[in-house]
């Protein structure tokens, strides 16, 4: 392995495992020097002194504070009723009255 390269070919085949995918060795192979690159441009942006910028807002936070448009941006919170459950199993295809049926799609 390369000395700036920080994920190994042995890395991409086990997160390709854990991700259910499987990757032809080309994939691989380019997934690998992707990844090195998105973390060679992180330690990039690590290399910048910040200690001077003050953190960002979140965008609620933003909004609460006012603005034109604060109240269509954001519904007031409030309960309301839920679906009745029989009413939803009768139009489902297939259930056994409490939950849903479904196919299996994952295999291993």
């Amino acid at each position: 392995m390369a000395e700036n390269e920080r994920v190994a070919a042995e890395d991409v085949r086990r997160v390709a495992e854990l991700a259910n995918l499987e990757l032809t060795e080309a994939e691989s192979v380019r997934m690998q020097r992707d990844l090195n690159a998105i973390l060679g441009y992180v330690a990039q942006l690590n290399e910048l002194d910040t200690s001077t910028v003050s953190p960002m807002a979140q965008v609620s936070d933003v909004l609460r504070k006012g603005g034109k448009d604060t109240a269509a941006a954001l519904r007031e919170d409030r309960v309301t009723p839920c679906l009745d459950r029989q009413r939803v199993m009768a139009a489902a295809p297939d259930t056994d009255g409490i939950f849903f049926k479904v196919p299996k799609v994952i295999e291993r």
